[in-house]
């Protein structure tokens, strides 16, 4: 049994995957035979790690006058380390080796950065849509991506 500090974070990580699983067990209409509580976690996780991205992205661009591109860059690296560690730990409990897991890791971030991230939000931005809400319209894009390379790729059991 831990004990310390790691007892402590295991009972955190418990409780947030009990709380996951109550949820779901709760939704009407049929939908917890459709949720899985790692896809609640997910948002609860994203979600958060979401509004660190856009606050960062504000304070390097409109408090500091970087470029889009530069500031959308800073920000998602800081929104998706902080995401691989909750994730990793509180969602989707997984213990495989750090290096390895990094690797997909990154390469799934830099196909989403790409793809989506850089180039929803400057093509939109670029064509007169609020630097914001062009981010939030890619976040929306990202989000069914990263869940399902998460769950099937870099947290797979």
């Amino acid at each position: 049994m831990p004990t310390g500090s790691r007892a402590s974070q295991k009972r955190q990580v418990d409780r947030f995957h009990l709380f996951c699983e109550a949820v779901v067990n709760r939704l009407p209409f049929g939908l917890r035979s459709i949720v899985a509580p790692t896809f609640l976690g997910f948002c609860l996780i994203n979600g958060l790690t979401f509004g660190i991205d856009l606050a960062i992205l504000t304070g390097l661009h409109s408090g500091l006058r970087v470029p889009v591109p530069i500031a959308v860059t800073a920000a998602y690296v800081c929104a998706f380390a902080l995401s691989y560690v909750l994730n990793r730990t509180f969602n989707f409990q997984n213990h495989a080796p750090v290096g390895p897991q990094v690797v997909v890791y990154v390469v799934v971030v830099v196909v989403n950065y790409l793809a989506v991230i850089l180039g929803v939000t400057s093509m939109l931005a670029a064509v007169g849509v609020h630097y914001q809400l062009s981010r939030v319209v890619a976040g929306i894009c990202e989000a069914v991506y990263m869940y399902c390379a998460m769950r099937w790729v870099v947290f797979r059991r």
